[in-house]
């Protein structure tokens, strides 16, 4: 996730990271200010039978798998993985972790 936000932000664009524990699970961020995501392409990046790779800022190539194994070891932990983004603007992974 944070190579992601590093590959898809312009030079001198920010990425945020952080965590915060709520009631019985903690969530972790990766924010950016990079391209963004189209929103019809949103529900595409955690599918293994739509993975596809996109070029980054610097046209930097990927395999396009690294959110769907972050999905699978996420999931494999009882958390969940989303998204929030808009093309143009930036950003925002999120995951979270059951906390005993």
């Amino acid at each position: 996730m944070i190579s992601n936000a590093i590959k898809f932000s312009n030079t001198g664009g920010e990425i945020s990271i952080g965590a915060e524990q709520k009631k019985d699970e903690l969530i972790v961020y990766v924010s950016d200010n990079g391209i963004g995501i189209k929103a019809e392409n949103i529900n595409k990046l955690f599918r293994i039978d739509h993975s596809e790779s996109t070029l980054g800022t610097e046209k930097e190539k990927g395999t396009g798998l690294g959110l769907l194994l972050c999905k699978e070891l996420i999931e494999m932990h009882g958390g969940k993985i989303w998204v929030e983004s808009k093309k143009d603007t930036g950003s925002s992974f999120k995951f979270s972790l059951p906390v005993q």
